[in-house]
């Protein structure tokens, strides 16, 4: 894990990645939704780089008194490298920076790697939403109480 750089996303970052995101990230993220993510003050879209190449992105959101993880989203070639793990850790930490000890999320219940990463984390079923993904494929609603014991922090250069 050495290897990769975790950073905030800019709209340089975006439009280096535009061309491959529904092939490589397979993904219901599309450029639009992502530059208005970076665009929003209560969103923070973060990147993991190797040898300045963006192999994984994930948003989360702050509403009021919780964090909202949107996705981990890792290109089909740097799966399994424990990329969603460190994005996973980073966003603990910014939670943390952020005063919020609740952070949130949806997952298809069809989803297993990301079931796992989660619950790896210490996440715990909170309920479901039916059909949330479409026809039988409902979500996973997960939630972790994060406390400062949890997590080593790490450090994104804002630079």
């Amino acid at each position: 894990m050495d290897n990769f750089q975790i950073s905030l996303m800019t709209l340089e970052d975006l439009d280096n990645i535009s061309s491959t995101l529904s092939l490589e990230f397979d993904s219901f993220w599309n450029y639009n939704t992502i530059k208005s993510e970076i665009e929003n003050p209560d969103s923070i879209v973060l990147v993991a780089k190797e040898n300045e190449q963006i192999v994984a992105f994930a948003g989360i959101w702050k509403a009021i008194d919780i964090m909202h993880l949107m996705d981990i989203v890792v290109a089909k070639s740097h799966r399994r490298k424990n990329i969603a793990s460190l994005l996973m850790k980073e966003i603990i930490n910014i939670t943390l920076k952020n005063n919020i000890k609740e952070l949130t999320l949806e997952v298809s219940q069809n989803n297993l790697p990301a079931i796992n990463l989660y619950t790896k984390f210490g996440f715990k079923e909170l309920g479901i939403r039916k059909n949330y993904y479409g026809v039988n494929n409902n979500a996973i609603i997960m939630t972790l109480d994060i406390t400062d014991e949890q997590c080593s922090p790490l450090h994104i250069d804002k630079n």
